[in-house]
């Protein structure tokens, strides 16, 4: 059961601070990174540890550690790199702290931008912090996190609690964010703000001593300023201002089942499907194998397919005047294919007292595109991305 552990731990973990960041420059200016790059966030998942949902030992603390990655994502004319630090401490055997900082420097030439606007450049701070708490069978979560950029600003709030029962065989998750962003534009001052709640529930139910599966089911309601400041819809031909609702829900169902099937070989399987008031209906699959080389590699590999269909305001070049318009790529019907791979390697490991590991971790993506244009061209639009990250994580 080790390598099953090992990669249960793994493929659980995310690092959420990324996926936000991800989120704020993907839906602040145009085209700017992709869902290729918000799915590369899962690839950074070993730095994680923040969120505990899922868990199925949800009574026991996460371990005192400290972790330093820096990441580089490459792909549809954008380029971002940065590092990332995540100290953890427990106290008193109930209680334990974690502390976050994430930076995201931003070069931005893709499409849209160079097709509407000017390439930028452009860096994001955040800092996070967090508090577990072990009550009986039960493992309560609170953290929080503020952002900064020069256009965008985000603060964010979680709970998140998880009760084990049925002997430890069993784990419920019930969680709840709430986020509030400023929205500005550069040279002109604020402009808007969005708010953001998000409500998730989560039950994970270890099926053998070798195999456990995951249900999760997650609702997200945002209200305000949805879209881009700087991004232009087409309209006969002819460039207009992007409009977007000012409401948006979401849904999102997740099944998930992992286990060992071979001795040092485990898998995994898991199937999402979204849909949103927006009308957008997305479907993923992914599939994995992790391998266990001695008492020091541990190698993941993993395929993911993702489809979504557009958004009913979405258009390429609309050929009448609504009241909504949008021509953001992201809301458009597109398909996406990942492989990706993950080593970790125990650098040192003094049993009882410390542990130091080196993780390296690369993903590349090809997104193709249904009724995208490049302007330039005439022709459907497609590219290559690709994700790496290297982290240093050391248990004591």
């Amino acid at each position: 059961m080790a390598a099953t552990e090992v990669a249960i731990e793994r493929w659980r973990c995310s690092l959420r601070s990324l996926q936000r960041s991800l989120r704020s420059l993907a839906a602040k200016r145009p085209g700017a990174l992709g869902l290729p790059f918000l799915a590369a966030a899962r690839l950074l998942g070993a730095v994680g540890g923040i969120v505990t949902a899922g868990n199925a030992q949800a009574a026991e603390l996460p371990e005192d550690r400290a972790d330093l990655m820096y990441h580089r994502y490459d792909g549809g004319g954008v380029e971002a790199h940065g590092p990332a630090l995540l100290v953890r401490k427990n106290l008193l055997k109930k209680v334990s702290l974690s502390a976050l900082y994430y930076a995201d420097i931003v070069s931005n030439a893709s499409i849209d931008v160079v097709t509407s606007a000017s390439p930028y450049d452009e860096t994001r701070h955040e800092y996070g912090f967090g508090v577990d708490y072990a009550v009986r069978d039960s493992l309560i979560t609170l953290t929080a996190s503020h952002s900064t950029e020069p256009d965008y600003t985000a603060d964010s709030f979680s709970l998140d609690i998880a009760q084990e029962f049925f002997s430890g065989m069993s784990t419920a998750s019930i969680g709840y964010t709430y986020g509030s962003d400023d929205v500005g534009k550069v040279n002109e001052g604020f402009f808007d703000q969005a708010k953001h709640w998000r409500y998730r529930l989560g039950l994970t139910q270890i099926l053998t001593p070798s195999w456990l599966a995951s249900a999760n089911f997650e609702i997200v309601s945002d209200d305000g300023f949805l879209g881009s400041p700087y991004r232009t819809a087409r309209v006969f031909g002819a460039a207009v201002p992007e409009r977007v609702p000012r409401t948006r829900t979401s849904r999102a169902a997740k099944l998930r089942v992992i286990g060992e099937v071979f001795p040092t070989w485990s898998a995994r399987a898991e199937y999402r499907y979204f849909w949103d008031t927006w009308e957008i209906k997305a479907h993923t699959f992914d599939v994995g194998v992790s391998h266990r080389f001695g008492e020091q590699w541990l190698v993941d590999g993993y395929l993911r397919n993702y489809r979504q269909t557009g958004a009913l305001f979405y258009s390429d070049n609309a050929t009448s005047e609504t009241v909504y318009v949008s021509r953001n790529r992201q809301l458009s019907s597109y398909d996406s294919i990942v492989l990706g791979a993950k080593a970790t390697y125990t650098w040192i490991r003094v049993p009882g007292r410390y542990e130091v590991r080196l993780h390296g971790a690369i993903e590349r993506t090809q997104t193709y595109f249904d009724d995208f244009t490049d302007v330039r061209t005439g022709s459907l639009y497609s590219y290559n991305a690709t994700v790496l990250q290297l982290l240093v994580s050391a248990s004591f």
